[in-house]
């Protein structure tokens, strides 16, 4: 510990430092030149582009040498059950409490809004091409071809290759050991890719912070900031009361655990991608003493079925837009959403726009129950919903990551206690290990 604080770097040395600083730059180039800020959503795509490079080949070794690691496949299947148990219950928790807040706060109700079903046809488009049966679902999740799934921009199916890939490799016993060797080499130079282009992470945040207040900063006065309000509220509510409760059933503190991701969830704020950060919170959750292989496959994974912030955006949204279009919605209606979200929710994607599309997908599986012209109503706000929306997917997936640990037995507390305690040690245990690899 001692080392630790020793060797800690100067704040201004630190990322988070410097994203928050663009945060504030990019808030006020906002708020003064709003014109030119609208045009500089570039700089944020740019950056998330720069992560995207990364994170398939991230996804795809990191899953592949968890588990072939594990050396026995039906533990590594035991692991998966676990995993997606835990997210379906998660996420079913998540449907629950965003349609008993909205029931409860009612922030459409009395606006008798008419929507032009012109205003919302591209969303609507990209909805028609988003709606999947489960027969669809099931085939998305395997590419046409091997490159295929890289190439694409659908995360799972980089997993399922990856788990194809880890299970042949276990199959070939000492044969396949050079083979694991070498995947262990490319995940370090990827992560070594992913700390350099991390720097650039203050940029994306300026870049997409400015454009968000130039594009929508005059959009979010009136009724629509109530239905924010009570998103945000509903969304520190989940965090707060059940992630919290599950921490500290698992024996951490959550807001040390919020403290040690901070610069993730920085960046997360900026960009409004909880993809930006996935490569990240894989390492930061295996250096606070989840082992490699849980790590590998439940954040992965839990990017597409565990997104806890897009599961109550959408029982927020469709029953607003209900609300606000004067159309009254029973209560089996609204389970039958619920169940019906319960599988949607699995396609959303963790970039931006992907929960505004899975609603809209969602509304127009009910037909004439809620007018999914009714997007037109938040597309203005959604920008600024996406930003809570991906923080609750990031915290919700670190949690699960390390509850599955835990269930696993694959959870080193006393680890995970010291990292907490002193965020600052694993820099300064990275650092250590850098002068004496160079020596």
């Amino acid at each position: 510990m001692s080392t630790a604080t020793a060797t800690r770097k100067p704040w201004v040395q630190q990322l988070y430092f410097w994203v928050i600083a663009a945060i504030v730059l990019g808030i006020v180039f906002g708020l003064v030149f709003p014109h030119a800020a609208a045009n500089s959503k570039w700089l944020a795509d740019l950056f998330v582009n720069l992560i995207r490079m990364v994170t398939a080949p991230v996804i795809f070794l990191t899953v592949v040498v968890g588990i072939a690691s594990l050396g026995n496949l039906a533990k590594a299947g035991g692991l998966a059950l676990r995993a997606i148990g835990y997210f379906i219950v998660m996420t079913l928790v998540a449907l629950v409490i965003g349609l008993v807040v909205v029931n409860v706060l009612q922030p459409g109700t009395g606006l008798n809004l008419h929507v032009d079903p012109k205003a919302a046809d591209s969303t609507i488009k990209a909805a028609g091409q988003a709606t999947e049966g489960v027969t669809d679902f099931i085939l998305s999740l395997v590419p046409s071809s091997f490159v295929g799934a890289f190439t694409g921009t659908q995360l799972i199916q980089v997993l399922v290759v990856a788990v194809f890939v880890a299970i042949g490799l276990s199959t070939l016993g000492e044969r396949g050991k050079p083979i694991l060797r070498a995947f262990e080499s490319l995940q370090a130079l990827m992560f070594a890719v992913i700390k350099a282009v991390m720097w650039i992470a203050p940029i994306g945040a300026f870049g997409g912070i400015a454009y968000t207040v130039g594009a929508f900063g005059s959009k979010i006065l009136g009724s629509l900031a109530f239905l924010m309000l009570a998103f945000y509220l509903t969304c520190i509510l989940f965090i707060v009361v059940v992630l919290g409760l599950i921490a500290r059933f698992v024996g951490f503190n959550l807001f040390k655990f919020l403290r040690y991701i901070k610069d993730e969830l920085l960046i997360v704020l900026g960009t409004s991608s909880s993809e930006t950060v996935l490569p990240r919170l894989m390492t930061k959750l295996e250096a606070a003493g989840a082992s490699r292989s849980v790590v590998g496959l439940t954040v992965p994974t839990g990017y597409s079925f565990n997104l806890d912030g897009t599961c109550i955006y959408l029982t927020m949204g469709a029953l607003f837009i209900a609300q606000a279009t004067g159309h009254e919605i029973g209560i089996g209606t609204q389970i039958g959403l619920l169940l019906f979200m319960l599988l949607s929710s699995k396609g959303a994607a963790g970039v931006t726009g992907a929960g505004l599309v899975t609603l809209a997908a969602s509304l127009s599986a009910f037909g004439t129950v809620i007018p999914v012209v009714g997007i037109a109503l938040i597309v203005g706000i959604d920008r600024f919903m996406s930003e809570a929306r991906a923080i609750t997917n990031v915290i919700g997936n670190g949690v699960g990551s390390l509850v599955v640990a835990r269930w696993q037995g694959e959870l080193d507390r006393d680890r995970l206690r010291e990292v907490l305690d002193n965020p600052s040690a694993v820099d300064a245990e990275k650092d250590a290990a850098q002068v004496v690899t160079a020596s």
